[in-house]
């Protein structure tokens, strides 16, 4: 039981950062660091899950559900500031957890982090497609949906079916095109990630500055409508469930903090970094969620690209804004697959440093400094989830491991703070133990929220990982090797 708990300590991290053999460049700064946050967070949950979770689950009160959704976010947010300005290590929740909960603990977050970024850049790349795809019929460019759609459907009620489709192509060569990108360098692709912000961040903007004028209030009336009887089918119910479903939308914040090794001055720009990129996505997702049902009856809104179906109902007035919205949310869901895919192998890369992954997993581009192998095996992963699966099931599966990663995230701090009280803290989580455990209760809560399918499926998925664990990684430890040696001795 005692090598289930072993932690590694702060200063081995560290000077994990300054092994020069396997150090990543260090070229993001404050800005480019809040930018990657808000790359990832704006994408598929306000281009298409806030229409969806809408249509499905609350109604024009999806509003609320982003407001809890952002309180739970600001919770685990000062939490993960924290951590990054005390452990600037690539790796996130993983890394903090290795050192405040133990080993076990910190493989169990680190697997389940793959449903967040592996996961959560195939269903972005769904929703990329069904943009292109329109884009491109405007232009009289028919995609056969055979080529551009899921071979498999889901829901609650029928759950899985066959579409007739063969594979969603234009999901697989986006990633394929994003992790090219990543390979050859992370300051080529924070540059290109800059620019895909600025231009979706603009078209959100104008959404909401010209829609305003065409919102019809009889469409927020109900606000929130009635329950049908059935646990989530909208009223209060449907708002936490819609609550749960979109978090989906907020989880590119904490992939700023798998960027550590990579920032110029940590300590300083992580908490900006997470705090800031949580709280411009915050503020325009609110404004989103209100102008949208607003100009668009709630029912009207489970399609793959709602902004767009807003943009039409508007009328002729808001039609030379089609093209803007869908270019935006182009360049914007591009920009989340970059920050996804970004993350996940840094993940890899952390554990195949500490011994629990297979040692190719750490390789570094002699070249490029980036962890390349790791980054080929994520995108092809990526691909394949992309290319056979529907967006709905993804993002289940994408938000129940993220409300996982958060609840773990915000134990650790209040771990820490007895454990080690006296390490410097450049940025203190404020309230202790107040807002950690209130992190930790709303996280959790969502997570009872979601249907029990997407429990069930992490269950699965948590068996496979330990079953590694326990064959693999337990042993090749190097928190392991190191006991060992101090037994010969």
């Amino acid at each position: 039981m005692e090598a289930l708990f072993r932690k590694k300590s702060i200063t081995a991290l560290l000077a994990q950062a300054d092994d020069k053999e396997h150090s990543l460049k260090r070229a993001l700064g404050a800005m480019n660091l809040t930018l990657l946050g808000i790359g990832g967070i704006i994408g598929a949950g306000i281009f298409v899950l806030t229409g969806q979770a809408a249509a499905q689950y609350a109604g024009p009160a999806i509003v609320l559900s982003f407001i809890i959704s952002a309180v739970g976010c600001a919770f685990a947010g000062l939490c993960y500031a924290e951590f990054a300005s005390m452990i600037p290590i690539a790796g996130s929740a993983y890394t903090y957890s290795y050192a405040t909960i133990g080993e076990l603990l910190a493989w169990i977050i680190g697997w389940d982090l793959i449903l967040e970024y592996l996961f959560g850049a195939a269903a972005v790349s769904v929703g990329w497609s069904g943009y292109v795809t329109s884009f491109l019929r405007d232009f009289g460019v028919n995609i056969p949906a055979a080529l551009s759609s899921a071979p498999f459907s889901f829901d609650h009620v029928h759950g899985w079916a066959a579409t007739g489709g063969i594979i969603n192509l234009p999901a697989v060569l986006i990633i394929a095109v994003v992790t090219g990108l990543l390979v050859v360098g992370i300051q080529e692709s924070a540059t290109i990630n800059d620019f895909a912000v600025f231009a979706k961040v603009t078209v959100v903007i104008l959404f909401i500055v010209f829609g305003v004028s065409y919102i019809n209030a009889e469409n927020w009336r109900p606000f929130m409508p009635a329950n049908t009887g059935e646990f989530g089918s909208f009223g209060w119910s449907g708002v936490l469930r819609g609550a749960g479903v979109i978090f989906f939308a907020y989880i590119g914040f904490d992939a700023v903090s798998t960027a550590a090794q990579e920032a110029k001055n940590p300590q300083r720009d992580m908490p900006i970094g997470i705090l800031a990129s949580l709280a411009v996505c915050t503020v325009l997702y609110i404004a989103v969620a209100l102008v949208l049902t607003g100009i668009v009856k709630f029912d009207q809104l489970n399609v793959p690209d709602p902004i767009a179906v807003g943009v039409n109902a508007a009328g002729p007035g808001l039609f030379w804004l089609r093209k803007f919205i869908k270019i935006g949310a182009i360049a914007g869901l591009s920009s989340v697959m970059l920050v996804l895919l970004l993350g996940q192998p840094r993940i890899f890369y952390s554990m195949s440093m500490d011994g629990l992954l297979p040692p190719f997993f750490s390789k570094v581009h002699p070249k490029f400094r980036t962890p390349h192998v790791t980054t080929m095996a994520t995108g092809a992963a990526a691909a394949v989830l992309g290319g056979l699966f529907p967006i709905g099931a993804l993002g289940e599966m994408v938000s129940i491991g993220t409300l996982l990663a958060f609840a773990i995230v915000c134990a650790s701090i209040i771990v820490l703070r007895r454990t080690h009280p006296d390490l410097p803290r450049p940025f203190k989580t404020p309230l202790v133990p107040l807002v950690p455990a209130l992190g930790v209760l709303i996280t959790v809560g969502q997570m009872f929220m979601l249907p029990w399918a997407t429990w069930l499926r992490l269950i699965v998925w948590m068996a496979i990982g330990l079953a590694i664990y326990f064959f693999y990684g337990r042993h090749n430890s190097r928190l392991a090797a190191a006991k060992a040696d101090d037994w010969n001795k």
